[in-house]
């Protein structure tokens, strides 16, 4: 009897110790994802700034 009892328990810290992997695997993703926006963001104000340069410097070109 004690053999099914401890199998049972090790099941249930088994599936326990998954949950909280998964929470921690889930939290960790969703950081990641909030990082990737910020730099995604921070890219495209790279590229917006940089285009504006150009333009800028077409200008200048152009007017010598």
């Amino acid at each position: 009897m004690f053999w099914p009892m401890f199998a049972v328990a090790v099941g249930f810290l088994g599936l326990a110790v998954l949950g909280v992997l998964a929470v921690r695997v889930f939290l960790e993703a969703r950081r990641l994802g909030l990082q990737v926006t910020d730099a995604a963001r921070r890219i495209n104000r790279a590229a917006e700034d940089l285009e504006k340069a150009a333009v800028s410097t077409a200008r200048t070109v152009d007017s010598l």
